[in-house]
């Protein structure tokens, strides 16, 4: 198969993720071939080594890599390649660009390493990345992972009554606690939310048992006791029968009206 009918191939399936182009960069070459693999294992089932090859050759474009490539090409046309399958490629690709010191590097970034605002999800996972061929083990490795997990799951898992043994224990469990931490925080938000909207909300005014205001003492009369015998119609008919004016009303202007009520006392006849 042809490297344009695999390029079409490609098309044709849609998107699975393709890998990076490798420029020789020696801290990007693990996770290129990484990246080769994955889409070989998805996409390019059946198909021979040879055309593995050269799709994973068509990748490597730029800076030294593409040196690289060129006199790989070569010595296959000239038939002098040890390179018969793509994973020997991936070995030969390992042996030309791994790091110098690449142990020195990955235990610097692991004794740098913090969780900071991560989950522990992702905290978790970039430290299993660094942390292989770092050269941790055992306990060094574990106190690695302390030192740089979030101090408040730290103290709960130290403090438990059975506090983790192993690495992968201080990975479960410290994940597992995480979540449930954010849970839990992400439900008091919610319930503090409620309490403040009904705490805002005004409370409701309920009438005195018994009480009826003079306006509305069921009659259908006016308001100033008018002829269809309202509130001061009834007032004023009750003063006649007792004999006329009362004798300690306030003297007021008549001009104003007999029908007007007292702030003070509520009868009619006078105002204070």
């Amino acid at each position: 198969m042809a490297i344009e009918q695999l390029l079409s191939r490609e098309q044709t399936q849609g998107e699975a993720a393709k890998p990076p182009l490798f420029d020789g960069e020696r801290e990007k070459v693990v996770g290129f071939i990484n990246a080769c693999r994955l889409y070989i294992s998805m996409r390019m089932k059946g198909v021979g080594e040879e055309e593995k090859i050269l799709w994973v050759l068509t990748y490597i474009q730029g800076g030294v890599a593409e040196v690289w490539k060129e006199n790989v090409l070569e010595e296959r046309r000239q038939g002098m390649s040890a390179v018969e399958t793509v994973e020997e490629l991936f070995t030969k690709m390992r042996e030309e660009f791994r790091e110098f010191d690449e142990e020195s590097r990955k235990v610097d970034e692991l004794r740098t390493l913090e969780q900071g605002g991560q989950t522990c999800d992702e905290y978790v996972q970039i430290f299993k990345k660094i942390s292989r061929g770092s050269g941790y083990e055992g306990r060094p490795l574990i106190e690695e992972f302390k030192r740089g997990l979030s101090g408040n799951i730290r103290r709960r898992l130290a403090e438990a009554e059975a506090p983790p043994a192993t690495i992968e224990e201080w990975w479960e469990r410290s994940v597992r606690l995480d979540r449930n931490l954010r849970q839990s925080r992400t439900e008091e938000k919610v319930l503090g939310n409620k309490r403040v909207v009904q705490m805002a909300r005004p409370p409701e005014v309920q009438p005195s048992r018994g009480f009826r205001p003079f306006w509305n003492n069921g009659n259908q009369g006016d308001f100033r006791g008018g002829t269809r015998g309202g509130f001061g119609g009834d007032l004023r008919k009750k003063e006649g029968q007792q004999g006329g004016r009362d004798p300690n009303a306030m003297e007021v202007d008549r001009g104003w009206g007999g029908d007007r009520r007292c702030f003070n006392c509520g009868m009619f006849g006078h105002m204070a």
